[in-house]
């Protein structure tokens, strides 16, 4: 077993107010918290990890294929397939908290470079 400390975590600033932090990463999956802040826009973006998620705080608008939007708000989890086109938005006046989980693992995304 591998365990990493809080003070083993690394948060970047993926985008204007979008925080994100490597919290593990396994052989088949990796895990990721993440922070975006009122009115902060995840722009449209593609990779070949399938991601599900959580959301524990706020509220979540995912922009999908063809402009289809979902709200994914505290409580409520999420899948995205692999290589789907999506975007996200916090329309919302709080933050929004939550983790992702991606398979196979994204050690090193391209926000970490």
């Amino acid at each position: 077993m591998k365990r990493v400390g809080l003070s083993d975590r690394e948060s970047v600033e993926a985008v204007d107010d979008v925080h994100l932090t490597q919290l593990a990463t396994g052989e088949k999956t990796s895990i990721q918290g993440f922070e975006i802040e009122p009115g902060a826009t995840v722009p449209e973006h593609d990779h070949h990890h399938e991601q599900t998620g959580f959301v524990y705080e706020g509220e979540l608008t995912f922009i999908g294929p063809d402009g289809e939007e979902t709200v994914v708000g505290p409580g409520d989890s999420f899948t995205i397939p692999g290589d789907e086109p999506h975007a996200a938005a916090n329309r919302g006046d709080t933050v929004v908290h939550g983790v992702d989980i991606f398979a196979p693992p994204r050690p090193n995304p391209d926000w970490a470079e």
